[in-house]
């Protein structure tokens, strides 16, 4: 049996040459679908954009938790949301792949712990040339948020947002990335 990551180079290898985008999702075995494309090209105004259109098989369930996310994500329909899924992915894969990335990183802590602002001091101090800009807002007296927005190397942003979001005392942390290329 081949492995996930062999199956996918395979059904990607084979596909690649009919402009057939893949999608292989978590589940049982090989749990994919196959979205079969055809060119359309819109004008806009002295802007040209080709978009493709396609039609998508799916499970019920899958087509039920598509249309949840549609509805809690507030996209005015599918394609928006599919769109969006897909550039999750793809900058998902960039973030291993260690490309240049930008994002942020939101941290919430209690500012009356002067070992916390020291530390995120320091932190951000060793990845100067990463970071762009920091905001802090006063949420109420014992809880502030920190935002610090960075742009670098994926795994050298990765690094930085594991060092801040680990700080002892750190109440909540998130990264976000996306493309800056």
């Amino acid at each position: 049996m081949l492995t996930e990551a062999e199956f996918a180079e395979t059904i990607c290898s084979h596909f690649r040459a009919s402009r057939s985008l893949i999608i292989v999702s978590e589940g049982s075995a090989y749990p994919f679908f196959l979205i079969f494309v055809n060119d359309v090209t819109f004008f806009n105004i002295n802007v040209t954009m080709t978009v493709s259109r396609f039609g998508v098989s799916l499970e019920k369930d899958l087509l039920d938790a598509l249309d949840q996310y549609v509805k809690e994500n507030r996209f005015s329909n599918r394609s928006q949301a599919i769109r969006q899924l897909i550039s999750r992915n793809i900058v998902e894969q960039k973030w291993q792949c260690n490309n240049n990335v930008a994002g942020s990183v939101t941290l919430v802590y209690d500012p009356n712990r002067r070992e916390i602002l020291n530390q995120l001091a320091d932190i951000l101090e060793n990845y100067h040339q990463e970071i762009l800009s920091t905001q802090r807002l006063i949420l109420n007296k014992s809880k502030h948020m920190e935002i610090v927005a960075i742009k670098g190397a994926a795994s050298r942003l990765t690094d930085l947002a594991d060092q801040l979001i680990s700080i002892k005392g750190m109440q909540h942390g998130k990264l976000s990335m996306s493309r800056a290329d």
